[in-house]
């Protein structure tokens, strides 16, 4: 992201569809090249915990806790460094996106402190969650 670039966009909107309950020690996913994604009102799109912090292009995404499937309920632009929200609940700060299942969904990446998992998190389908622009800029 180009602070000089970016101005200000809303927040992203969705609803948990689906929880999933395992983690990986040596997952293999690679980091896209880009620091933004567009979705669509209704995509559906994984999301991923990793206690990863490296944003080089192709970087190898082991360590990974799977929270579960969001429908996307309004269009916009999820930003490397916006924070995501399940409920009150901040999780972590996006880290990027892995396409490996592209154009099924992407695996959003959400940096968190040790990977969680939608069982850690007590997570329900029907739950909200979101995506809002960073507070501070990522460096």
């Amino acid at each position: 992201m180009n602070p000089e670039e970016d101005g200000p966009k809303r927040a992203l909107t969705g609803t948990l569809v689906k929880v999933l309950m395992h983690r990986r020690d040596e997952r293999g996913m690679a980091l896209e090249p880009h620091a933004s994604r567009c979705v669509r009102r209704g995509e559906v799109h994984e999301l991923v915990t990793t206690d990863h912090w490296e944003t080089d292009p192709g970087a190898r995404i082991d360590r990974v806790g799977f929270l579960g499937f969001a429908e996307i309920g309004c269009a916009g632009v999820i930003d490397r460094g916006d924070e995501f929200w399940i409920g009150d609940q901040r999780v972590g700060t996006v880290l990027g996106f892995d396409a490996c299942h592209y154009p099924n969904h992407y695996n959003i990446l959400i940096n968190t402190e040790v990977p969680v998992t939608g069982a850690d998190l007590h997570l329900q389908p029907e739950m909200p969650v979101s995506f809002a622009p960073a507070l501070l800029p990522v460096h």
